[in-house]
């Protein structure tokens, strides 16, 4: 079986998800309402979904049979699988909610085969990287000029229309970096000089690296968001010992991360809050504060922890508080506030148990894994570092998130990639992906 087969063929799964996931909400749905619910919306409403999705999959493969006959033929499955736990748990969250998710999911959907197109040489970005990382800087600047969300910079708003351009911003980002290490990588190994044990790259060499690098710290800073400010810190780190073999230079790199980290956190009482909520979520003084506090963290380490070890079932998930038991003048009135975005992995550790849980964890892992090989198997500098850095950017936005809702880190503000609401978030992680094909398919064809 060639690889497009079993591209094909690995769709299925997903589609059944969608399908038993659907029909387990609605059975959920039905006991709650004593029986009310009619048998025939169970069945033909959930396979009407899982036909729906399977058909929006089956007409992007064919766009990758067609324009990209040697990719990775597990990586659009993968995700696939992604976003069908997310399209069911968003459906169960609120109606409302999974229906803009699917609109988003077929915009993003049509973005992928637009990159396809459009980048099937996408060794061009290398000749644009100052535009690119200048576009990247601006996208990260522009939320500034919006009023804030939970106490950061994180969207910009227009009437109806929200996005999140950090989301786009770290591709740029990552492409410049790929580009730009692609030419000093050498001499930043053969010029590095030793200082203290530790080999410190030469100044005019990572100069131009540093000024645009601190230009989007500086901007992280002023809006606030720290949970980009770490992917891009992290995905710079691997970058540059991939490219230089050097684990000195991530020394140095986390010796000045911490340094920012311990100023910043000084500086900026919102994200003190978050170290403190971080420290003791269960102190009872943060946990009744209106406003930030620890509410949120420890209502959602309660709810992964009522999952037990298979979960309470699709649907099982108490998200709200009856309105009796509301206190009068509190703005908190539900168990897990933001279950659809921030918290959406804690309903699904709730509903799906240590065992969901560690499957969709064995999803994501997946995902690295081919990203990894597909780095491996490129042929030129650029490719295998962009192939890297986009791979590593998508490993840490998922551990900064799944790390602060399981108190490994503080909390941050990022998505879970193809699972939580979000268009700007699907739609990014879809030109990523992307891009992954688009090298993998150079690497992986007859020189």
């Amino acid at each position: 079986m060639n690889a497009r087969n079993r591209e094909l063929l690995a769709l299925v799964p997903a589609s059944l998800l969608v399908a038993a996931g659907f029909a387990a909400v609605f059975i959920s749905r039905k006991d709650l309402l004593g029986g009310l619910d009619g048998t025939n919306e169970i069945s033909n409403a959930s396979l009407t979904y899982g036909g729906m999705f399977l058909a929006l999959c089956f007409a992007t493969h064919v766009v990758i049979r067609f324009t990209l006959p040697h990719a990775d033929p597990y990586l659009f499955p993968l995700v696939a699988m992604l976003a069908s736990f997310g399209l069911v748990e968003i459906y169960r969250i609120s109606d409302a909610f999974a229906g803009k998710q699917a609109f988003s999911f077929l915009l993003g959907l049509g973005v992928f085969a637009a990159t396809i197109i459009v980048f099937r040489d996408y060794q061009v970005l290398e000749r644009y990287r100052y535009v690119i990382a200048m576009v990247g800087l601006g996208l990260l600047f522009l939320p500034s000029f919006f009023p804030t969300v939970n106490g950061a910079h994180l969207s910009i708003r227009l009437g109806s229309f929200e996005a999140q351009p950090a989301e786009f911003a770290k591709i740029a980002i990552v492409v410049f970096l790929a580009s730009y290490l692609r030419d000093t990588r050498q001499l930043m190994v053969i010029a590095g000089r030793r200082f203290l044990g530790i080999t410190v790259p030469p100044l005019k060499h990572f100069g131009p690296l540093l000024v645009v690098w601190g230009a989007a710290m500086v901007l992280l800073f002023f809006i606030k968001d720290i949970g980009s400010s770490l992917m891009f810190f992290g995905a710079l780190l691997a970058m540059i010992y991939v490219a230089t073999n050097r684990i000195s230079f991530v020394l140095v790199g986390l010796l000045l991360f911490l340094a920012g980290a311990m100023l910043l956190a000084g500086q900026v009482g919102h994200i003190q809050g978050r170290i403190d909520a971080w420290q003791d979520p269960f102190d009872p003084a943060l946990y009744n504060q209106q406003t930030g506090g620890s509410y949120q963290l420890a209502q959602g380490l309660f709810a992964q922890a009522d999952g037990g070890i298979l979960g309470q079932g699709f649907g099982g998930a108490v998200l709200d508080l009856p309105r009796a038991y509301c206190p009068d003048g509190q703005v908190i009135c539900s168990l897990l506030p933001a279950p659809h975005t921030d918290f959406v992995y804690a309903v699904i550790v709730n509903e799906l148990g240590l065992v969901g849980a560690a499957g969709l964890l064995i999803v994501y892992l997946l995902i690295v894994q081919r990203g990894m090989k597909i780095a491996v198997l490129a042929r030129d500098s650029f490719s295998k570092l962009l192939a890297a850095g986009l791979t590593c950017v998508f490993a840490l936005q998922v551990f900064v998130i799944i790390g602060g809702v399981t108190k490994v880190i503080p909390l941050t503000g990022v998505t879970l990639p193809f699972v939580s609401y979000g268009g700007s978030s699907v739609m990014a992680n879809f030109v990523l992906l992307a891009l992954l094909l688009l090298i993998s398919n150079k690497a992986r064809r007859e020189a």
